[in-house]
């Protein structure tokens, strides 16, 4: 894909403010520069750290809302059917993604834990795909945003590093190979259906132009 590096730019005191809606400032490396927009397929990066700074697609606002419906039928299917089933001396028991996340509060100390664990693989991923599509559907039907989009956006900005499915699925991965000696471990339905929603959440964050997002936002 091609690639656009942007000058920088050196930031001054006696800048006028009106100026400082040209630049953008690198997320990794705090790098400004003077912001040019990409044509379709191609990509600004950072000259210094190489991060991708705007990446804009054709029709990704409606692969981004199809992507977000499609996240929120897993993640309900996903709490409604069983995750795992184990067998152990005759006994067969059924386990939920939300027994997996509730395990600890049986203790009064640890309802808060418990309570934490399951906004971080099922209530957040759903919130940052709710937010999702109530910021792009006005966008994609050229329509002015829907009230609070600035604020919506932003807040699914703030809990996408807290939303945590692909490590609940990395946890499960090391948790198996400890019980697969001990007990024999089958596959339910809401594994598959959690193994492509963590799949479908990556392809979302790599299709969202953030960039993009807010230029669109702020008109």
């Amino acid at each position: 894909m091609p690639q656009t590096a942007l000058g920088p730019e050196q930031m001054t005191t006696d800048q006028p403010p009106q100026d400082l809606a040209a630049l953008i400032a690198c997320p990794k490396c705090d790098a400004v520069y003077r912001a040019t927009d990409p044509g379709t397929g191609e990509r600004a990066v950072c000259a210094r750290c190489h991060t991708v700074l705007i990446a804009p697609r054709k029709r990704a606002g409606k692969q981004i809302i199809a992507i977000a419906l499609a996240v929120v039928v897993l993640v309900i299917a996903a709490t409604i059917f069983p995750f795992l089933s184990i067998r152990a001396a005759g006994v067969v028991h059924d386990s939920s993604i939300l027994d997996a996340a509730l395990a600890f509060s049986s203790s009064p100390l640890l309802v808060v834990l418990s309570l934490a664990v399951a906004a971080l693989i099922v209530f957040f991923p759903v919130m940052r795909a709710l937010l999702a599509i109530y910021v792009l559907t006005p966008l994609v039907l050229d329509r002015p945003p829907f009230p609070g989009a600035i604020r919506a956006f932003r807040l699914s900005e703030a809990l996408r590093p807290w939303s945590m499915a692909e490590i609940f699925a990395i946890g499960c991965a090391v948790a198996l190979v400890k019980v697969a000696d001990l007990a024999l471990v089958a596959f339910g339905p809401a594994f598959w259906m959690f193994s492509a929603l963590v799949i479908l959440m990556m392809l979302q964050d790599s299709y969202m132009c953030r960039y993009s997002v807010w230029k669109s936002l702020e008109k």
